[in-house]
């Protein structure tokens, strides 16, 4: 018998893996995400979308604006794709109607901003270290795969893998840039959540980092510089004893620097910008020694 996927393997490359990878986590992605992320050109992008449109690895669709036109073509998994992905993961094939599922899920869901938001945080790094010498995002994590402590532990400890974070980071990262590396949890704010909300998460990463026993960066990457001006006093307020930075999209943007710039100030601090590698010193390893009472 014909086996699809053993066919369309060899027409792959490493790159459409990758970012076969990427929609099969992440859900959903743009053609101008995918190409900043993985392409030198964004013609050159979307002639290998059309090839692998057309092998039915990926599907598409496109959203209408409300004030008329369309929003570019936005990418989501195709069975065959999902198929796969599983098979190089060594993963159970994905139910048959999985690409269908997902793709009505973005056609519909109210979270697709708040979704592409966060997936372009973590293209635009990847954009950056495309172009970039001796920089890379090594690992991309979706909100999903944060609600287990068991993601971010080596050991079996029952009692982790049992914990339930109370808070939902909206992704994991690690970034490596000239030598050094950053685990980070995001958030990414829309602006339509309480400031007190976003502080409260405090208390639930406090739990969460104690439960794994190691402490790394928060980001919260907020939508306006005033935003984040009034998130940094609640957030002084409230005196987090934890490595919780902040960043303005509009301020970036205006800036021309992508996350991995020096767009990051440590709540609490005196406001200095940081790159996303310089908070490599914020990094612990708060777990036991060997020999020494839990």
């Amino acid at each position: 018998m014909d086996d699809p996927v053993l066919r369309v393997q060899s027409q792959l490359t490493r790159r459409d893996r990758v970012l076969l990878g990427w929609l099969y986590d992440h859900g959903v992605l743009t053609s101008f995400q995918i190409a900043h992320a993985l392409f030198p050109s964004l013609d050159f992008c979307q002639r290998r979308l059309r090839t692998l449109y057309r092998l039915r690895l990926v599907a598409r669709f496109r959203p209408q604006r409300a004030d008329g036109g369309s929003y570019p073509y936005h990418y989501v998994i195709d069975q065959l794709g999902a198929e796969v992905v599983a098979a190089a993961r060594d993963e159970r094939p994905p139910r048959r109607d999985h690409a269908r599922v997902e793709r009505r899920r973005w056609t519909s869901t109210r979270s697709l901003a708040h979704r592409l938001g966060v997936n372009g945080f973590f293209t635009d790094l990847a954009g950056y270290a495309r172009t970039g010498v001796g920089a890379g995002l090594v690992e991309w994590l979706p909100e999903a795969a944060c609600q287990h402590a068991g993601t971010f532990t080596s050991g079996q400890d029952p009692l982790v893998w049992a914990y339930r974070p109370r808070v939902r980071p909206d992704g994991y990262g690690r970034w490596v840039e000239d030598g050094v590396e950053v685990p980070f949890f995001i958030e990414y704010d829309t602006g339509a959540e309480q400031l007190s909300v976003l502080a409260g998460k405090v208390a639930g990463y406090r739990e969460l980092f104690g439960t794994i026993g190691r402490v790394w960066p928060v980001l919260f990457w907020l939508h306006s510089a005033a935003r984040e001006r009034n998130l940094r006093r609640v957030l002084a307020d409230t005196a987090p004893p934890l490595p919780f930075a902040t960043g303005a999209r509009d301020h970036a943007a205006t800036a021309g620097l992508s996350p991995a710039g020096a767009v990051w100030a440590i709540a609490g601090g005196a406001g200095q910008r940081l790159r996303l590698a310089d908070l490599a010193g914020y990094v612990l390893d708060v777990r036991p020694r060997a020999g020494e009472a839990a």
